[in-house]
């Protein structure tokens, strides 16, 4: 997709103007996007680019990267009035690339949860079923890229944030490895853990987006210096000989039929391609921590990151009459409870006297879980299991168990690549009730080559890629 429309040099202002058009056609429905960005100035300069990977194509960037002079609100009323005077750094790099910016899309706010319910501009809903989630943080921008507003947009990935809803909407969704994109003018969620990810419907223009999002970037000290391949040019989708660990604990605990069928017909057409399978047992007591270590580092982090957000230093400001009024006002009226209640975890953990027995300690848990994926991993090409439990849940539906075995286990089992920063994606496996279900992959450091050409193979397995859900 995004090589025909840089290939189609005719077609680049066609396929611009289509997708505002669409964009702004589904937006009732969908609510996906929070600012529509004029593309008129990006096209007048779109011959300057002309050998860009990306050029003439139309994107979307999540609402907490960075656009210097235009909006970005992360989703939250606090930010409502944040113009930034500089770029992220991928802005500059998809730029370059020739990528023209349709608008800003909807996330959960601060980009804490996994529904995108949260953000200050309302729910957003899922194209093939707009009773249902899309999914969070990034929930907008893969809401259009499975609408097919765009064949690409920017998210974010914290604990899943690009993966599940890429598996609820049916679109590919790719967490690299950690310092493999700089995160430099995104705003962040939980340092350690936080991951710039994108949205895309097939596994090559994944590729593609990765070569010109990945590289080195001075003003991001974790991102990395290791040499960025040509992914795009190394595809391939052989699986002879690829050795795929299915999580077994991830399985056992799902209940939808539906979803196990689907999982082990494709890892069956996986064995008939050449690929040696093997279970993997994992500690189940470390699988049931990875949420409540999940939570508590994150929002620790997220406290300290986003201290400054008090109506004074950042933030619209409320009304108050002493400094210490306004930055209360200002944080009550301008934070959802969803993000109040993380915040106060996050305050919890990191009071003095709470610090080795809540924060240190999930430090602690969240390195024996990468020991154990590091001891797999080893003698494997990838770990494997479905993303999800089920499909999407309904935006307004039954509450969630958050204590059984299939929700801390089954729905929590992808915070494993932001515990490790190993390169992590999901593709669309199959559909129920005509809405996708999802497989993801999650291979060594740095190693997306593999992780790209199994994908490729998974992609050869389904016949699934360069699907649009029709809005209705």
């Amino acid at each position: 997709m995004i090589e025909n429309i840089r290939n189609n040099r005719t077609s680049e202002n066609q396929a611009v103007q289509e997708a505002v058009n669409k964009a702004q056609a589904v937006q009732s429905k969908l609510n996906a996007m929070v600012t529509f960005i004029d593309p008129s100035e990006q096209l007048n300069h779109i011959n300057e680019h002309e050998d860009g990977l990306m050029a003439g194509v139309p994107i979307v960037l999540k609402d907490n990267v960075s656009t210097k002079g235009i909006r970005t609100t992360a989703s939250s009323k606090i930010l409502d009035n944040y113009v930034p005077v500089y770029n992220a750094h991928i802005v500059d790099l998809l730029e370059k690339a020739g990528a023209i910016c349709i608008g800003k899309s909807s996330m959960d706010e601060l980009a804490m949860g996994g529904t995108n319910l949260t953000a200050a501009t309302g729910a957003v809903a899922n194209p093939w079923d707009t009773t249902r989630i899309s999914g969070g943080s990034s929930g907008g921008s893969a809401v259009l890229v499975a609408s097919g507003v765009v064949p690409f947009a920017i998210g974010s990935d914290t604990g899943d944030s690009v993966r599940k809803p890429a598996a609820y909407c049916g679109v590919v969704g790719v967490k690299p490895t950690y310092g493999r994109i700089s995160r430099y003018g995104v705003i962040p969620y939980s340092s350690s853990l936080d991951h710039v990810g994108y949205f895309t419907r097939n596994v090559l223009d994944a590729c593609i987006g990765l070569e010109v999002l990945a590289g080195r970037d001075d003003r991001d000290m974790t991102s990395s210096t290791k040499d960025v391949p040509p992914y795009s040019k190394l595809l391939n989708d052989s699986l002879k000989g690829r050795k795929i660990g299915i999580i077994r604990n991830v399985v056992d605990s799902i209940q939808n039929e539906t979803n196990v069928k689907l999982f082990n017909e494709l890892i069956d057409k996986m064995k008939n391609e050449g690929a040696e399978i093997i279970d993997v047992h994992f500690d189940n007591k470390l699988m049931r921590a990875i949420l409540p270590t999940y939570y508590m580092i994150a929002n620790c982090e997220a406290t300290a990151n986003h201290s400054n957000l008090d109506g004074i230093r950042f933030g619209v400001q409320a009304d108050g009459d002493s400094s210490e009024n306004v930055m209360i006002n200002s944080r009550t009226q301008g934070f959802g409870i969803q993000v109040r209640k993380r915040f106060i975890t996050g305050s919890y953990g990191l009071f003095v006297e709470n610090q080795e027995k809540l924060f240190r300690k999930a430090q602690r848990v969240r390195r024996l879980i990468v020991n154990m994926m590091d001891n797999e991993l080893v003698n494997l090409d990838c770990l494997i299991a479905p993303a999800s439990s089920t499909i999407a849940p309904k935006i307004i539906g039954e509450k969630i168990d958050e204590l059984a075995e299939e929700y801390l286990v089954a729905e929590n089992h992808m915070v494993m690549g932001n515990f490790s920063g190993y390169p992590s994606m999901t593709l669309p496996m199959g559909f129920e009730q005509g809405c996708p279900l999802g497989v993801n992959i999650t291979c060594k450091a740095f190693d997306e080559v593999t992780m790209f050409n199994i994908a490729s193979g998974i992609e050869k397995c389904t016949g699934l890629k360069d699907s649009i859900a029709e809005v209705k």
